[in-house]
């Protein structure tokens, strides 16, 4: 987890392109006025991939991941491997 969220850190806000295993996506990530909450869609550009989640990090220091209808591991796998157009990264 400690990776996922650091990578989802450097990410940008609002909309982006960039790529994922070979495929063109654009992704959307906002967050909550008080940072808590945070957002991502993202669509595999020309194709039928998708990502969408919600994270929220509670009161306690704990962070919930909510994927939309497909697996933790592939929005967190998606996040890691997530390269954003001219970042190199």
């Amino acid at each position: 987890m400690d990776r996922f969220l650091a990578k989802l850190d450097t990410l940008p806000a609002g909309y982006s392109e960039g790529h994922y295993e070979g495929q063109r996506y654009g992704i959307t990530l906002s967050a909550s006025a008080d940072g808590r909450r945070r957002w991502l869609y993202g669509e595999e550009l020309g194709g039928t991939g998708r990502v969408s989640a919600n994270l929220y990090r509670l009161a306690d220091g704990r962070v919930a991941l909510r994927p939309c209808e497909m697996p933790e591991a592939w929005v967190m796998g998606f996040v890691i491997g997530f390269v954003p157009d001219g970042t190199g990264r």
